[in-house]
């Protein structure tokens, strides 16, 4: 038995992309129902995959009201109402009124190095933030510098080939929106779903998988631990 009670982790891989407001409301609502199962003994480990809604957006930026209505048009204000709804409810704040429409393969560049040292799901929410409630140009590389460094990752440069690789792999999988939650590379859940949703997808996984947490009974008695310690 791994930690937690479980065979193995349980793997789930995020598409999603850091100027995408259902991708942050569905990052945070999978990380407390992740919080949920790993309460109960569970093991989730998360990586944060790359998607591009719109790859061919200025590297200069531009602001994110205008571009909306030029590719939505009247009806553009009515959806951006929706989602910071939406996200207000979960405690997130969106101020379309200061975002920056800018490209986001660097971003994604950044979170498979922070993906390397550990702190991958800290650099999208930190990216997540930056685009939507600050008003950050998550293209700029000075940018991207600062915030790697409010995170504690040390940017080597790299990482520009596997975001490509995963873009390609993305492809091939057919996505064509995100958020989607990718559990143990077979098993699909699209859109930001409330928590509860999440919570239920990732017990049934964990059924399907073997991974069910043990639900201990009763109070922790005396006994050995792994590292052939015993209470006495």
């Amino acid at each position: 038995m791994g930690a937690g009670g479980l065979s193995t982790g349980m793997k789930v891989e995020i598409f999603s992309d850091v100027v995408c407001p259902w991708c942050y409301i569905g990052h945070a609502r999978f990380a407390r129902a992740a919080e949920r199962f790993r309460a109960k003994g569970g093991t989730i480990e998360v990586t944060m995959r790359p998607y591009q809604l719109n790859p061919d957006a200025p590297v200069e930026g531009e602001p994110l009201i205008p571009a909306l209505e030029r590719k939505f048009g009247p009806n553009a204000r009515q959806m951006v109402e929706r989602v910071v709804g939406a996200a207000t409810a979960e405690g997130l704040e969106l101020n379309y009124d200061k975002a920056v429409n800018a490209a986001t393969f660097e971003a994604h560049r950044l979170i498979e190095v922070a993906t390397r040292q550990g702190l991958g799901g800290e650099m999208a929410e930190r990216l997540f933030r930056a685009y939507f409630a600050e008003g950050r140009n998550v293209a700029d590389p000075g940018v991207l510098g600062e915030l790697a460094a409010e995170v504690g990752v040390r940017d080597s440069g790299e990482g520009g080939e596997e975001v490509r690789e995963q873009l390609a792999r993305a492809r091939s999988l057919g996505i064509s929106g995100v958020p989607l939650f990718l559990f143990e590379g077979k098993y699909a859940v699209s859109g930001a779903q409330p928590e509860d949703a999440f919570s239920a997808a990732i017990d049934e996984v964990a059924e399907r998988t073997g991974q069910t947490p043990i639900t201990r009974l009763g109070a922790q008695g005396d006994g050995c631990d792994d590292d052939g310690y015993c209470a006495v």
